[in-house]
């Protein structure tokens, strides 16, 4: 059990300090939602013209509405960019080195996803930090009670980096292949407008983003910031992580890299 313990500080102590060392990540993580919170938000609110959202019944300003998806944003690109640091590691060598030690690879690996989710929800509370100065404040005992919320949707949205980590072999190749994942999942959502409101425009498109996780993920935490509870979302959110963890894990595993291999 200490040996166990060891490895996961060691490995979110490694995380935290890559992190410290890399200022200009942090500051990505918080322009790239405060943009659309202060710039985009303006337009789009006078698009939709929303005041009662259903189902929470209760007047918001579309401001309010969207800083929950824009938490979302941040686990979404942190979750990436943590498995972009995986594919570097195992360029220059440290992954393998890593792997090969006598602690279990899947402890390891669910020890890099913890490291990267802490990483993800301290951000967002910075993000939620800002927008509350910018006159955006949520209930106050939210931003308790969406620290659960934030802790399973980082999960799966970092198990989800995991899993195209263990499959994208190259750097060059990770970009491209977030843009087909990031884009998709972010704007085919609820983070910016809601699903009833997608409705209204497609059927088809509503039914995409109603089997979105990332739309599951999203509504957690709205309901959260809102002290309320969404067991399907959190159902659904759980059920997507245990899927995006089982295929990392095998995707990582000796069986699962040597098909690949010979393929």
């Amino acid at each position: 059990m200490t040996g166990y313990l060891t490895s996961l500080i060691a490995i979110i102590t490694r995380e935290a300090l890559r992190f410290v060392h890399q200022r200009e990540r942090f500051v990505a993580a918080l322009v790239r939602p405060l943009v659309w919170l202060l710039v985009f938000a303006a337009g789009f609110r006078a698009a939709l013209g929303l005041s009662i959202i259903p189902p929470y019944q209760t007047y918001i300003t579309y401001e309010t509405y969207i800083v929950p998806g824009l938490c979302g944003m941040i686990l979404l690109f942190n979750g990436m960019q943590s498995s972009l640091s995986l594919i570097y590691d195992r360029e220059m060598g440290s992954m393998k080195l890593l792997l090969t030690s006598p602690m279990p690879r899947w402890w390891l690996l669910m020890s890099k996803l913890l490291g990267a989710t802490a990483i993800s929800i301290l951000q967002v509370y910075a993000f939620l930090l800002i927008a509350g100065l910018y006159g955006i404040k949520m209930p106050a005992a939210g931003y308790i009670t969406v620290l659960p919320a934030l802790i399973v949707a980082g999960l799966m949205l970092g198990s989800l980096g995991l899993l195209l980590s263990s499959f994208i072999k190259q750097l060059e190749n990770f970009a491209g292949a977030m843009n087909f994942v990031i884009f998709p999942m972010f704007f085919l959502s609820s983070a910016l407008y809601p699903l009833w409101k997608m409705a209204e425009s497609s059927e088809l498109l509503h039914d995409i983003c109603a089997v979105n996780p990332f739309t599951h993920a999203v509504e957690l935490i709205r309901f959260a910031l809102h002290t309320q509870f969404n067991g399907a979302a959190l159902g659904w959110t759980l059920l997507a992580a245990a899927v995006f963890t089982a295929a990392a894990l095998w995707g990582y595993s000796p069986e699962g890299s040597g098909i690949r291999r010979r393929s």
